[in-house]
Parts: C-alpha cells; sequence; structure tokens
C-alpha cells in the first residue's frame, strides 16, 4: 500500500446536477469534446449520462478516463512536475513533494454540508438562535443554487479525469463504487493511491448503482488571479456537500485531500453511513488491527478515536511482547456487517494511507516511516537540501548539517521548531 501524507500540512429530479447545466444537448456537447484516454462508448448508459451531463455543465477541453495502469500514472505525474504542482524527492524512491496555496491546506468543515428535504434528517436541531455545532445542512433549493453559482464553465481550459473507484476490495459484497470527476492531476493520481481505482471497477460495475462524484478547484483557464505554489483553488468560493437522497457528492474550491479525495469521509463515512443504514451494516470512523498470540490465536479488533488522536499509530503497531504480531488492516475508517451466522466482519474501504505528518518518527510509527520511504505523494511538508522531507518530530533524524526549506519557502535548520497544524 502507498501513503499520503498531507500537513498544516446527496430524489428530487428537478435538482439533479443535470437540470442545472443549460438548455442545448448534452450528447452533442460531449462529441465536439476530445477523450484523451478510454472510450466511454464501452461505459454504461448511467455513467455515460454522468460524464455527459458534467461536461456540458463544466465545460472542461477534454476528458481522460481513467484505467489506473502505471503508465498512466506515469503521465499524470509528469504533467504535474511539468506544470509546477509536484516536485521529485531523489532521496526517497518514486515519492514527490506537493505544496498547496496557504488559502488551501485543510478539511473546510464549516463550508461541509448534508443535503436534505429536511433539515432534522441532517443534524440535531438546535434551540432557537444557537448555531449547532454537530454538522451543517443545506436545503435541496439552497444546493442547486450553489451548484449553479460555480459550476458552469469551472473546468474551461482544463482536462476532465474519470475516476472509477472501489471503496473496498473490487468484487467484494462490502465494497461500493463511485465516479469522481475532478480536473485536478492531483487528486487522479492520489485517488489512484487511497482507492481501488482503474477499468477493473467499471467491469465489475457493470449497469449497477454507483455514488456520483464531482469536484472542481474552481479555477478555469485563464486564470483570474495569479495562482500560489502552482497550487489552482478557489477558496472564496470553496464547498463540499453530500446529498444522500440523490447519492452524490459535489466540491468545489479546494485540491486539499481531505476536500478533493471524496471517497474518503466524504462517501465513506457521510454518504456510507446513509447507504449503511438503509442496508443494516455500518460505516464508521475507526481503524482496524489483527493480533496473533503466540499459540496462533487471531483476534482482530476495531477502536474508535476523532482525527489526529493516534488511530495510525495504534493500528501500524509493532507488538514488543514475545510471540505476538500485529497486523494493520485500516487506521481510519471501517465499513462492518454482521455475517449469516452473526459473526460480525469488517473492511477497511480504503487502499492507501493519508495522514498527517507532525509527530511521526522512527519512534512513534516506525513502520509509517518505513512505508513512506517510496511511493508517497508528500504535501505540505518540509524538503531537505539532500531530497529528503522533513517535518516537526524528525529532529533527531535529521543530519545539523542539512538545510532544510519549508513548504513556504523558508530556510531552517532540523533544530528550529517546525509547529504545522495538521489535518486529514
Amino acid at each position: 500500500m502507498s501513503l499520503t501524507v498531507s500537513i498544516l500540512l446527496r430524489n428530487s429530479k428537478s435538482l439533479r446536477l443535470s437540470t442545472v447545466s443549460g438548455t442545448f444537448s448534452s450528447k452533442s456537447a460531449l462529441r465536439r469534446i476530445a477523450i484523451l484516454n478510454g472510450d466511454i462508448k464501452k461505459l454504461s448508459p448511467a455513467v455515460q449520462d454522468f460524464i455527459e451531463k458534467s461536461v456540458n455543465l463544466c465545460k472542461p477541453e477534454n476528458v481522460h478516463i481513467c484505467d489506473g495502469s502505471n503508465a498512466e500514472n506515469q503521465h499524470i505525474i509528469n504533467t504535474m512536475v511539468k506544470d509546477g504542482i509536484l516536485e521529485s524527492l531523489p532521496k526517497m524512491d518514486n515519492c514527490w513533494l506537493a505544496r498547496t496555496d496557504p488559502a488551501d491546506v485543510a478539511r473546510v468543515e464549516s463550508r461541509t454540508f448534508v443535503v436534505t428535504k429536511r433539515k432534522q434528517e441532517a443534524i440535531p436541531t438546535p434551540k432557537s438562535g444557537i448555531q449547532g455545532t454537530l454538522g451543517n445542512w443545506m436545503s435541496m433549493e439552497q444546493w442547486k443554487a450553489a451548484i449553479q453559482e460555480r459550476f458552469p464553465g469551472c473546468m474551461t481550459g482544463r482536462t476532465m479525469y474519470v475516476i472509477p473507484y472501489s471503496m473496498g476490495p473490487v468484487g467484494s459484497p462490502l465494497s461500493k463504487i463511485g465516479i469522481e470527476l475532478t480536473d485536478s492531476p492531483y487528486v487522479a493520481a492520489s485517488m489512484r493511491v487511497m482507492t481501488r481505482m482503474g477499468s477493473d471497477v467499471l467491469d465489475v460495475l457493470g449497469n449497477g448503482e454507483f455514488t456520483k462524484c464531482l469536484h472542481s478547484v474552481g479555477s478555469p483557464l485563464p486564470l483570474s488571479r495569479p495562482l500560489v505554489n502552482n497550487w489552482p483553488c478557489n477558496p472564496d468560493k470553496t464547498i463540499v456537500t453530500q446529498c444522500p437522497e440523490t447519492n452524490e457528492i459535489v466540491s468545489f474550491g479546494s485540491g486539499y485531500g481531505g476536500n478533493s479525495l471524496l471517497g474518503k469521509k466524504a462517501f465513506a463515512l457521510r454518504i456510507g453511513s446513509t447507504i449503511a443504514r438503509k442496508e443494516g451494516w455500518l460505516a464508521e470512523h475507526m481503524l482496524i488491527v489483527g493480533i496473533t498470540n503466540p499459540q496462533g490465536v487471531k483476534r482482530y479488533i476495531a477502536a474508535a478515536f476523532p482525527s489526529a488522536c493516534g488511530k495510525t499509530n495504534l493500528a501500524m503497531l509493532t507488538s514488543t511482547l514475545p510471540g505476538y504480531k500485529v497486523e494493520c488492516v485500516g487506521d481510519d475508517i471501517a465499513w462492518m456487517r454482521f455475517d449469516k451466522n452473526g459473526v460480525l466482519r469488517a473492511i477497511n474501504p480504503e487502499n492507501g494511507f493519508f495522514g498527517v505528518a507532525p509527530g511521526t518518527n522512527m519512534e512513534t510509527n516506525p513502520n509509517a516511516m518505513k512505508t513512506c520511504e517510496k511511493n508517497t505523494i508528500f504535501t505540505n511538508v518540509a524538503k531537505t537540501s539532500d531530497g529528503g522531507v522533513f517535518w516537526e518530530g524528525m529532529e533527531k533524524e535529521v543530519s545539523p548539517d542539512v538545510s532544510i526549506t519549508s513548504w513556504l519557502g523558508e530556510m531552517a535548520r532540523a533544530s528550529a521548531s517546525f509547529i504545522y497544524v495538521g489535518c486529514i
């Protein structure tokens, strides 16, 4: 598995995305656009319809249907290097560093909404005049208006990536499939890390149901304002919405993983929990580990902690007790269901790791440190002069002679205090 490290670094027919785009034929619009990769005719009618109407709405320059291959991934990486979004880390194996706009560095909880017909279906009802803190609600009408305000023409000049992905092992009875459309190559590359993504997902999907995910960085070309760190975003218009009734996720304005990798919290927990309620299972913010004792008896445990409270460190534990073995199944999200014999089964719907970097080192989590030595996308961490990475907690692991450049371009030494606020 791979590791993405980040720090500081959804059936009202009249409200479907397809109705907010305009009056001309979406199919004719799609015939006029270049398909850079894949064959749209091989997709199911429902997937074709989703793409056609989103193209009509967002007006990208071309479309790339992701197949999940190594060659495709390298092409996307090369594109980002050329555009100045990524740079290589020569000290490490196939590792890359991204630096975001300082205005796009974390999940936007205050701009994350659950869309339902009735407010009571989404969040607890606070007293009159009191602003609740357990989630944000948006009406169907407000959602339609928010989409209409932001999405028309938002992908002008950019490539729309079609990302078919499976939450959970491809073909598993516990897994669910999503299709994310995005204009961010960073999202396309990261979704390959964090999910099972590619052509085999489409083969399993067939004509089945899927979660529709639409994302845009909200920065059409030509640019209306200069980019910071070559990172397109639109922080003034950022919004993340989930509509369980229509099984849709719509995100705009942020390229940061927590807001743009829509298989994570948006699907795996927010949409996932509503699907689970209907189908009789659980979608939980929990780690899963397997523990084997010296007699060879294996037991699994699930544990619930909030973000940044140690789930990853516990999930990736190495036992110091003689004869015991600890194996990581997942460090963040668990989908659980009782089987026909009443035994609780669980899967990790994700594929890679997406973690907060500060405080992670060879003492606190050696397995994470070894894992991220290869096939990793780092975001908003410092870079060392010898081609490696640095963050708070790694002071003992970096030579004092090595110079360090923070993600904001500031020079320092390993003895300096780096205080980064991490958020998944």
